[in-house]
């Protein structure tokens, strides 16, 4: 079994360095993807209302046989939901389906500028953590701009946001280190796994003996980043867990980070206000 280190949390709640995501995975296949991940490894799962298989995540941690104290579980707000009120009912919505009394990790999915609901809704995720309900609460696809104006008593424990050797969204990492929030990379791999066949990439999989997948993925670790890569196959799962046993030397990492284009794979969250 592979031993997965924590990163703590700015309230002291520990949480996996690599979790398993489940971003598209219909909720018919879900259950056996979250179980091969669960007997691979993984400790830590990703899903949200608006990925429409947080039952599929219930069922399999509910016949993994594992402690609820060994999971940790994260779920994310529908865009659509925004607002105190309707907050705090999807919320029941996602716990029930998911199964569980609680949850480790609730996010706002989308700032949504153009709706400016997300300060209200931010205040029904702190009335969930004073609740019990969850155990940390955060957003995803925050700029610092929104960051500046959730106000509120409680710093958000995590922000998950892209990120990949083609967007290093450097900026924003130091906002998070100084604010001590996590920053978490969705899409860790670039969706469609575009950087993976890039030259510089491909020669240092050849150069430690390791796929491009680990490389990115260590890449990532090393610099503090919390990753959910996403895959249904069993193979890749278990392949993109297997990156504790190597470091890249810091000639590397520099390499890697030097590839950065600027280049979103998904919405700009400045602009985004979809569903």
């Amino acid at each position: 079994m592979i031993n997965v280190p924590d990163v703590t949390l700015n309230n002291g709640v520990k949480m996996p360095q690599v979790g398993y995501g489940v971003f598209q995975i219909p909720d018919g296949e879900t259950t056996a993807a979250v179980t091969t991940a669960l007997e691979a490894g993984y400790r830590s799962i990703d899903t949200a209302a608006v990925y429409r298989n947080e039952s599929g995540v219930g069922r399999a941690l509910a016949r993994s046989g594992l402690p609820r104290e060994e999971l940790f579980v994260t779920t994310k707000l529908a865009n659509s939901e925004q607002g105190y009120e309707s907050a705090l009912r999807a919320f029941d919505t996602s716990i029930g389906l998911l199964g569980l009394d609680y949850v480790d990790l609730y996010l706002i999915h989308w700032p949504l500028p153009r709706l400016d609901r997300y300060v209200e809704t931010w205040q029904a995720l702190e009335k969930l953590y004073a609740d019990g309900r969850v155990r940390a609460i955060g957003v995803s696809n925050f700029q610092p701009s929104h960051l500046e104006r959730l106000g509120g008593d409680i710093v958000p424990a995590v922000n998950q946001i892209e990120l990949h050797p083609y967007l290093r969204q450097d900026g924003l990492r130091r906002y998070h280190a100084d604010h001590d929030i996590v920053t978490e990379a969705w899409s860790p791999l670039a969706r469609g796994g575009e950087p993976l066949a890039d030259a510089a990439i491909t020669a240092l999989a050849e150069k430690y003996g390791r796929t491009p997948a680990q490389i990115v993925l260590r890449w990532h670790l090393q610099r503090d980043t919390v990753v959910i890569p996403k895959s249904a196959t069993p193979s890749r799962i278990r392949e993109n867990l297997s990156v504790f046993d190597f470091s890249l030397d810091d000639a590397d990492l520099a390499l890697l980070s030097n590839l950065d284009r600027g280049h979103r794979v998904g919405p700009d969250p400045d602009t985004f206000d979809g569903a």
